[in-house]
C-alpha cells in the first residue's frame, strides 16, 4: 500500500548528478571508467562509487521532470501513427502532480518530441577491438545522425490545468484520449476535458514554454463526491466508451455510464466484496460487463455488472496488499498482480474453478511493487515497478538454455557470469530513479516504456527487447 510520494520537492532547473543535464530533460552519457555489471540487492556500493549507466544497453534513455513529482500519468493515444518505430519519436501525456501545498498542483498536459535514439546489436557484428578502437570516438547516442534518428535532446512543451490537493491517479480514455478521469485526494472523482491543450500543443513546434509558467483555470466536465475517502483505483472500459469505475480506501466501487460526450450517471450503490482498501481495478479486454479489483485485504475479485452489486469470483491472491493488476490484452486469460511484499504473480483465470490460478510467481523484488503492466505488443512480456529503485522487464516464454548462453557468450566474448539464482524470464533491469510509482508501455511505439518517480519520468527502449519488434521496413 505504498503510494505517497516521500517528501515530495520540486524539480529545480538544474539537477545534481550524472543522469540529469541542465534543463528539464537530458540524455545518458556513456561512462568514462570500465563498466562493471552491479547487481541490485546484492552488491553494496562503497563510499565514492556510483552507478554509472550504459547507454548500449538503451535503444533510446531520455530523463525529464515537469516541477513537482508525479505519483500518476497517463499516455495519451494520439493520431501520429498505430505503429511507429522511427526515430525521432513524439509523445503525448498527462500527469497530475504531488505538490508541497493542496493549491500548487496541477494536471500538466504535454508533448515530448525530438525522442532520438539508435539501435543497438545484441551481437556485435565487429570484434570485440575493433570496437574498442571505434569507442572513442562515440561518446553519445546521438553523435551520428544517421544511426541515431535524429540529434539534440527531447522538447518538453507543456501546459498545466489548476487541480486543488494532489492527484492519485489520473487516466485518459483510450477511445476519446483528451477525456480523462483523476482521483483526488481531497476524495472527488473528476471527468476532465483537455481538447483544447491537446490541441495547442499539436500546432506548437517551437514554443518549449508554451502554457509552462502559467496554470490555466479550468471547470472539469463533472465532479463526483460520492465516495466516502479517496482511492486510487480507477479505470476507463476498452469496450465501451465512457464507461468507468473507481473504487476507494473504505472498499467501496462505483460504476459510471455515460449519458452523452460530457456527462455521466454514476450509480450511487457501491459494488462491496473487499474487506478492505480497493488499491487497482482493470476491465476485462474481452467482456465489456467484467472487471477485476485487487484490495488490501490480498484478494483478487471478478465482477460482472449484470449479477448485481458482490463479486462473481473472489480469491486469495496474495499474503499482503494486493497493490497493482493488470489485464493481459493478448492472452486475455492472464492476470498478472503486484503485492506489498514485493513478489509478482501470473493468474490464469480459466483455472479458477480448480482453486489455484497462479501460474508463475516471483520473488525477485525485496520492497512493495508500485506498478505492473502487460506489453501490449508481446503476449507474453510485462514490466513491473518496485519501491526497490527498479523497474524490470520479464519474457515468461523464457527458459533457461545452457547451450544459448554458451553460444551467447562466445560471440560477444562476454566475461560477466550471470548469478545462478537470477530467473531465466528476467529480460532487463532498469535503474537510476527514486522511488518508482508507475509505469506504462506506450501502444503505438513497440518498445517504448516511460516511468515516472519521485525525481521525474524516463522514457526508456531497451536494446534487447528489439527482437520483438517489427523490421524497419515494417
Amino acid at each position: 500500500m505504498v503510494r505517497s510520494i516521500k517528501n515530495p520537492k520540486k524539480a529545480k532547473r538544474k539537477n545534481k548528478g550524472s543522469k540529469k543535464g541542465d534543463g528539464s530533460s537530458s540524455s545518458s552519457s556513456i561512462p568514462s571508467m570500465p563498466a562493471k555489471v552491479w547487481q541490485p540487492g546484492v552488491d553494496k556500493l562503497e563510499e565514492g562509487e556510483e552507478l554509472q549507466c550504459d547507454p548500449s544497453a538503451y535503444n533510446s534513455l531520455h530523463a525529464f521532470h515537469i516541477g513537482w513529482p508525479c505519483l500518476s500519468f497517463d499516455i495519451v493515444r494520439d493520431t501520429l501513427g498505430l505503429v511507429r518505430t522511427e526515430f525521432p519519436h513524439q509523445v503525448y501525456f498527462v500527469a497530475g502532480t504531488q505538490a508541497e501545498k493542496a493549491s500548487w498542483n496541477s494536471i500538466g498536459i504535454f508533448k515530448v518530441s525530438n525522442i532520438t535514439g539508435k539501435r543497438h546489436e545484441l551481437v556485435p557484428s565487429k570484434s570485440i577491438d575493433d570496437a574498442d578502437e571505434e569507442s572513442d570516438s562515440s561518446d553519445s547516442d546521438e553523435d551520428s545522425d544517421d544511426e541515431a534518428g535524429g540529434s539534440g535532446t527531447p522538447v518538453l512543451q507543456l501546459r498545466k490545468v489548476g487541480h486543488e490537493g494532489c492527484i492519485n491517479r489520473i487516466r485518459a480514455m483510450n477511445q476519446n484520449p483528451h477525456i480523462c478521469a483523476s482521483w483526488a485526494d481531497s476524495g472527488h472523482v473528476q471527468i476532465w476535458d483537455f481538447s483544447s491543450h491537446l490541441n495547442a500543443l499539436a500546432e506548437s513546434e517551437t514554443d518549449v514554454n508554451q502554457g509552462a509558467s502559467s496554470v490555466f483555470n479550468q471547470a472539469p466536465l463533472m465532479k463526483f463526491g460520492g465516495h466516502k475517502d479517496e482511492g486510487y483505483a480507477i479505470d476507463w472500459s476498452p469496450l465501451v466508451p465512457g464507461r468507468l469505475v473507481s473504487g476507494d480506501c473504505r472498499n467501496c466501487i462505483h460504476l459510471w455510464e455515460p449519458t452523452s460526450s460530457s456527462t455521466w450517471n454514476v450509480d450511487s450503490t457501491p459494488f462491496i466484496g473487499h474487506a478492505a482498501s480497493v488499491e487497482d481495478l482493470q476491465w476485462s479486454p474481452t467482456e465489456e460487463n467484467v472487471f477485476a479489483s485487487s484490495s488490501v485485504d490480498g484478494s483478487i475479485a471478478i465482477w460482472d455488472t449484470r449479477l448485481g452489486k458482490t463479486p462473481a469470483v473472489s480469491f486469495k491472491a496474495h499474503n499482503a496488499d494486493v497493490n497493482v493488476i493488470s489485464w493481459n490484452r493478448l492472452a486475455t486469460c492472464m492476470l498478472a498482480s503486484g503485492c506489498d511484499d514485493g513478489t509478482f504473480s501470473i493468474h490464469d483465470l480459466r483455472l479458477l474453478k480448480e482453486g489455484d490460478s497462479v501460474v508463475a510467481h516471483f520473488q525477485y523484488h525485496k520492497h512493495p511493487v508500485t506498478s505492473i503492466e502487460w506489453s501490449p505488443h508481446e503476449a507474453s512480456t510485462l514490466a513491473v515497478s518496485s519501491s526497490d529503485c527498479q523497474l524490470t522487464i520479464w519474457d515468461l516464454s523464457l527458459e533457461k538454455d545452457e547451450e544459448e548462453e554458451a553460444e551467447f557468450k562466445a560471440k560477444t566474448k562476454e566475461q560477466v557470469n550471470a548469478p545462478e539464482d537470477l530467473p531465466p524470464q528476467l529480460l532487463f533491469v532498469h535503474q537510476g530513479q527514486k522511488d518508482l510509482k508507475e509505469l506504462h508501455w506506450h501502444a503505438q511505439i513497440p518498445g517504448m516504456i516511460v516511468s515516472t518517480a519521485a525525481d521525474g519520468f524516463n522514457i526508456l527502449m531497451p536494446s534487447n527487447i528489439q527482437s520483438t519488434l517489427p523490421s524497419d521496413g515494417a
